[in-house]
C-alpha cells in the first residue's frame, strides 16, 4: 500500500508544535480566567462551551455506554456573544487519564493529541472525531473497512472486515451515516452494518433478486428494487431503516429498477424497465397510484432538488422526460440521442449529467430551463458519474482514465473544462461484470475522492488539482466492485455549533481533547459515561482488560498477557472460566493464532503470545460459555517490529 496523508493532517502536526510551551495551554489569568468551568474555555477572544449529551434524551439525562451520544462545541465571540463560523475544529475521545497513568492535565493532552496524529498501530483514541473511513465492496461477500489515517509499517491499513451472508449489490448509508444497507440478490435478503462497530447486525427479507437500493430523503423507508423475472415478483420491497424489518412488497412492472423522490418524501418513482413505465407511490399509503408511460426503455431517473421535477432517461429513444411530482404528469421531453444510461444531479440540482456510452459523451442538462445545453465529448464510453462540490466525474468502461468536468465552466455558449487523470492501469470492462453501485467516492474534504479500479483490486485517491492519485490501497487479496466513505469528523450543524455523534463502549471518564487553529486553542474536556443497566444482563456481558500487552513486540519474544474478567454490573471477578480464548493474527488475517487463558486467581487469566512475523497484529478474547464472541469484546492492536526469528518453531499456518 501506498500511504495516503489525510488532507489537512500536516496543518494539525503543525499546529500542535505551536504549544510547545506548557505555558500556552493554560487558563489565562484574570477575568478571563474567572469566566471559565470545566465545560467552559474562555481563550484567545473565543468561548468554548462543550457538552456530551444523549440524542433525544431529557437535558441532564446521563449518557450510557454503548448508546449514541453527541459531542457537540459551542464557539462564539468572548466580546460580542455572536458565532464564530467556518472553523475547522479538531478532536478525540480517550480514555481519562496521562499516558503514564497520572492525573493528567495540559501536558497531557499535548502528548495525547501529538501521538494520534501520528498514526500509529495501538495508540489510537477511543473516537477520532477527525478521520474516516473507506469501504471497499468485494466481490467474495465481505466489506473491507481502511483507516486511511493509519500506516501499519507500510503493509496494510486494514482496519476491520465485514462479512455478509452473500455478496453485495449495492449500498446506501444513513444520512448520519450511522447504518449501511448492502443488498444481497442471491440471498433475496438486505444487511444493515452499524458502522460505528462494523457488526452485520440484521440480515432482512428483501423480496426476489434485491438489487437496487434508496433511502427516502426522511430516511423513514428504505426501498428495495426487487429484479426477480418471476411474474408478480418484480417491484419493490419497503423495509422499515430504523426497526429493520419488511413493510410491505409492492409488485410494479417487469425488469430492472431506479427508484427516486419527491423533495417531501410523499412519493416514491420506481421505474419498470422492460414495460418502459415508471410506478408513482404514495408513501403514506404504500399504494400504487399511477402509472406513467415514458418510453421504451426508462434506463435511469433522478431528481432535482432545484426544479423540483423528476427526470427519466430512455436509453433506446434517446430522450429525458421530466415528471412533475405535484401534478404527476410529464412536463418535458428533452432531446438527447440514443445510448442514454445513469444519470444524476449536481447537489444544487442545476445540472444534470446523463452518460452515453453509444456516443462516448456525457449530456449536460440544465435544470433551470429543462434543455440540454451541453454534449461533452469523451475518449472512451462513460458508464458512471459521480460529484464532488467542484467537480463531475465521469468513470469509462474502456479507459483507466477518469474524466472531470469543472462545473464552474458549464453553461450555454461556453466550452467545458475537461481534465483526466489515471486510476490505475486496466479498463474497468476487463474485470467482467461491474457492480451498479459507485466505483468513485468523494472523500471527506471537498476536494478530493477515490477511484476503485476492479480490475488491479486497487483503490486510488486524488485530490484535485493533481496530475495523478496521490497513493492507493490494496485489496487484501479480494475482488473490488464499489467504494463509499463513512465521515466520523466534526462538522458546523448550526452557526458556531460543531457536533459529532459517537458511541462509547464502556462507562467511565473520558478526555476529549480540542483543537482549531485561528484562535490557537489546545483543550481537554472532561466527560462521565455511565453504566447501561441493559448491558449487564445481555449475552455477552463481560468486561475485559487487558493487562501486560505493550504497544510495540518483537518477533518469536513470548509476552505474557494478562486478563482481568469482571461483571460490567458490580465489579466482581468472573471465575471458574474454561472457555476463556484469545486469538491473535496479522492484519489482514492470514496468519493466526488462539490459545485459552488459564486462570491464576479469581477472575485473573493468562496466557502467553508470540508473534512470527513484524508486521501489526490485532488480539481478540471470546467466551463461548458467556455468549461473549468477537464483537462483544473489545479487541487490541499492537506493531511487531524486527527480522522475524531464524528458526521457524513459531511459524503459524495460514488460515
Amino acid at each position: 500500500m501506498t500511504r495516503t496523508p489525510r488532507p489537512g493532517l500536516g496543518l494539525l502536526a503543525a499546529l500542535l508544535a505551536a504549544f510547545a510551551s506548557p505555558a500556552r495551554a493554560e487558563a489565562p489569568a484574570g477575568a478571563s480566567a474567572a469566566q471559565e468551568s470545566p465545560n467552559r474555555l474562555v481563550r484567545g477572544g473565543v468561548v468554548v462551551e462543550f457538552s456530551l449529551e444523549a440524542p433525544g434524551a431529557a437535558p441532564g439525562a446521563p449518557v450510557l455506554e454503548d448508546e449514541y451520544a453527541e459531542v457537540r462545541f459551542r464557539i462564539t465571540d468572548a466580546t460580542t456573544g455572536d458565532p464564530v463560523r467556518g472553523l475547522n475544529p479538531a478532536a478525540w475521545v480517550d480514555v481519562a487519564g496521562g499516558l503514564s497513568g497520572g492525573a493528567g492535565g495540559p501536558a497531557d493532552c499535548r502528548e495525547k493529541v501529538g501521538l494520534y496524529l501520528k498514526g500509529l498501530v495501538g495508540i489510537r483514541p477511543v473516537a477520532d472525531l477527525n478521520s474516516y473511513f473507506l469501504l471497499v465492496l468485494n466481490g467474495d461477500s465481505s466489506i473491507s473497512v481502511i483507516d486511511p489515517m493509519v500506516s501499519m509499517t507500510g503493509r496494510t491499513s486494514l482496519y476491520a472486515s465485514v462479512l455478509l451472508p452473500r455478496p453485495g449489490a449495492d449500498w446506501v448509508r444513513t444520512r448520519n451515516q450511522k447504518r449501511l444497507f448492502v443488498s444481497m440478490p442471491l440471498a433475496g435478503q438486505v444487511a444493515a452494518v452499524d458502522t460505528e462497530s462494523f457488526k452485520l447486525i440484521e440480515s432482512m427479507a428483501a423480496g426476489g433478486a434485491p438489487t437496487r437500493l434508496a433511502l427516502q430523503p426522511d430516511q423513514r423507508y428504505l426501498w428495495v428494487g426487487n429484479d426477480s423475472r418471476k411474474p408478480g415478483e418484480s417491484g419493490v420491497t419497503v423495509l422499515d431503516a430504523v426497526a429493520l424489518k419488511p413493510v410491505v412488497t409492492i409488485p410494479t412492472g417487469r425488469g430492472h429498477h431506479e427508484i427516486a423522490f419527491s423533495a417531501d418524501s410523499r412519493q416514491a418513482f420506481v421505474t419498470n424497465r422492460d414495460d418502459g413505465t415508471i410506478t408513482v407511490i404514495d408513501v403514506a399509503r404504500l399504494e400504487k397510484v399511477k402509472e406513467l408511460r415514458v418510453g421504451s426503455a426508462p434506463i435511469s431517473l433522478a431528481f432535482s432538488p432545484l426544479s423540483g421535477f423528476i427526470y427519466v432517461a430512455d436509453g433506446k429513444e434517446g430522450r429525458v422526460v421530466v415528471v412533475d411530482p405535484a401534478t404527476l404528469s410529464i412536463v418535458a421531453r428533452i432531446a438527447a440521442k440514443p445510448g442514454l444510461g445513469p444519470m444524476r444531479f449536481s447537489d444544487d440540482g442545476r445540472w444534470g449529467f446523463v452518460v452515453n456510452s453509444t456516443e462516448h459523451a456525457v449530456h449536460v442538462i440544465d435544470a433551470s430551463r429543462n434543455q440540454v445545453v451541453q454534449t461533452v465529448p469523451l475518449a472512451g464510453k462513460p458508464y458512471q458519474v459521480t460529484f464532488s462540490r467542484a467537480f463531475a466525474y465521469l468513470r469509462l468502461l474502456d479507459s483507466e482514465k477518469v474524466n472531470m468536468v469543472n462545473l464552474l465552466s458549464l453553461g450555454e455558449g461556453k466550452p467545458p473544462i475537461v481534465t483526466t487523470f489515471s486510476a490505475g492501469n486496466g479498463a474497468p470492462r476487463n474485470a467482467g461484470d461491474l457492480s451498479i453501485a459507485d466505483s468513485i467516492a468523494p472523500a471527506s474534504t471537498d476536494a478530493a475522492v477515490f477511484v476503485n479500479n476492479p480490475v488491479e483490486g486497487k483503490t486510488y485517491y486524488y485530490m484535485e488539482g493533481m496530475n495523478a492519485p496521490m497513493g492507493n490501497f490494496s485489496a487484501y487479496g479480494h475482488k473490488t466492485v464499489a467504494v463509499a466513505v463513512v465521515d466520523r469528523s466534526v462538522k458546523e450543524v448550526a452557526p458556531g455549533t460543531y457536533a459529532a455523534t459517537l458511541r462509547l463502549p464502556e462507562a467511565g471518564r473520558y478526555d476529549v481533547a480540542f483543537l482549531i487553529d485561528n484562535p490557537k486553542v489546545l483543550h481537554c474536556f472532561g466527560a462521565e459515561v455511565k453504566p447501561n443497566p441493559l448491558l449487564a444482563s445481555a449475552p455477552g456481558a463481560v468486561h475485559v482488560e487487558y493487562l501486560g500487552l505493550p504497544s510495540t513486540a518483537e518477533p518469536g519474544r513470548p509476552i505474557r498477557l494478562r486478563l482481568q474478567l469482571a461483571d460490567p454490573r458490580g465489579g466482581a471477578p468472573r471465575t471458574g472460566l474454561r472457555d476463556v480464548q484469545v486469538t491473535w493474527y496479522k492484519a489482514p488475517g492470514l496468519l493466526r493464532r488462539a490459545a485459552l487463558a488459564r486462570e491464576t486467581e479469581p477472575g485473573s487469566y493468562e496466557v502467553e503470545l508470540s508473534f512470527a512475523e513484524p508486521g501489526a497484529w490485532y488480539v481478540q478474547v471470546t467466551i463461548p460459555s458467556l455468549k461473549a464472541g468477537p464483537g462483544d469484546v473489545p479487541y487490541r492492536s499492537l506493531l511487531v517490529r524486527g527480522a522475524p526469528p531464524p528458526s521457524a518453531g513459531d511459524q503459524a499456518s495460514p488460515r
